[in-house]
């Protein structure tokens, strides 16, 4: 029993630990997805990162609940705290299943999305969505083109660039320190030259995976505290609450 409340006092602050790194990664995806949407197609991207914040907020108490039955045993605590640990393992499982499905399927359609856009682009000044979307990806990534600038060149469909006679990117391409670059293929020194998909594809993954992997974690920590608490539990039944 002593190593018990023990290991269930130490779990209580390591969730609260765990809440914040969840929280964290949610409201990263959350973001990422309000930043790149019209790259998405999917509309329910954001769902992981609301799981996460949910879980997060559930883990609060959690914790709270962890240290307060390590302190002063009550049968009721002990009851409430059993039935957070599975709601918490139920959703953590959905939602490491969710990030591990949406990190596949997301990175196959960011490629014809971007390509989609790319080809439909109308100019730097233009108000259409696609094309400004476009714009802030290229700026906010630091990056030209679907796998590197020279995407733009085949771009044939594109109507933007064939005023002029020299080849060009867009100047969203162009690094901020060359106020004067207007895109002008002649002058790589001034464009970004990588592609924009690596980059969004590896922020996609590493986001997914971190909270598959705080999931997993959390999960193992949960399964812990459940053990602790019926241990405890053991030694102070619910005689008159045998339906919990």
């Amino acid at each position: 029993r002593p190593f018990a409340r023990s290991l269930l006092r130490f779990l209580g602050f390591i969730f609260w630990g765990t809440a914040a790194a969840l929280g964290f990664g949610g409201v990263f995806v959350i973001l990422m997805y309000k930043n790149y949407r019209y790259l998405f197609q999917e509309s329910f991207l954001s769902l992981p990162g609301w799981l996460a914040v949910l879980a997060a907020l559930i883990l609060l108490p959690t914790g709270f609940l962890a240290i307060s039955i390590s302190v002063k045993s009550s049968r009721y605590q002990q009851g409430a705290l059993m039935y957070l640990l599975l709601v918490l393992l139920c959703l953590e499982m959905s939602l490491g299943v969710l990030a591990q499905f949406y990190s596949i399927r997301m990175a196959s359609e960011l490629k014809s999305t971007m390509g989609h856009l790319l080809y439909q682009y109308n100019g730097t000044h233009s108000q259409a969505p696609g094309s400004r979307a476009v714009d802030a990806v290229q700026r906010k990534l630091q990056c030209c083109g679907v796998q590197n600038y020279t995407d733009w060149l085949k771009a044939t469909a594109a109507s933007w660039h064939l005023q002029t006679e020299k080849a060009r990117v867009p100047e969203s391409c162009c690094k901020e320190k060359y106020s004067q670059c207007r895109g002008d293929l002649g002058h790589l020194e001034q464009l970004f030259q990588e592609g924009c998909l690596k980059k969004l594809e590896d922020r996609l993954h590493f986001v997914m995976l971190y909270i598959f992997w705080c999931c997993t974690v959390s999960s193992v920590l949960e399964l812990l505290a459940g053990v602790s608490n019926g241990i405890l539990m053991r030694h102070q039944p619910f005689h008159d609450l045998r339906i919990l």
